[in-house]
């Protein structure tokens, strides 16, 4: 099972999923408070299992409605998501992948792992 970090930074606090093995899979934005930091873990939680995946690599992809996974490419050409909730708001990022599968596997990875993550 997966678990939840929550930490405080210079600006405010922060969340990281990480899988089983330690790895962290997706980072959240800043929150102004820890209790705001909780919510956006509850809000990956629930939109995570649910989303949809709008894959912005294909040439004329089809555009998924929020909740949802979007898989990009970077300025550096990896592969990367971002979990947008159903109002839209970005409320999880993951890492640059040099390979697509790579990337879809982290995808996986925190549809697998968010819903019982502990909360640390």
């Amino acid at each position: 099972m997966g678990k939840f970090t929550v930490k405080e930074t210079n600006t405010g606090y922060v969340f990281n999923l990480k899988a089983d093995n330690g790895q962290v899979i997706a980072v959240s934005q800043v929150y102004s408070s820890e209790d705001a930091c909780k919510n956006g873990i509850e809000s990956v939680r629930k939109n995570a299992v649910d989303a949809k995946l709008e894959d912005q690599t294909l040439e004329n992809y089809e555009t998924a409605t929020n909740p949802k996974f979007e898989v990009y490419t970077d300025k550096a050409g990896e592969y990367r998501f971002r979990l947008k909730a159903r109002n839209g708001e970005i409320i999880a990022t993951g890492e640059g992948y040099k390979a697509k599968a790579s990337c879809l596997n982290g995808i996986d990875s925190i549809r697998r792992n968010a819903p019982e993550a502990t909360v640390e």
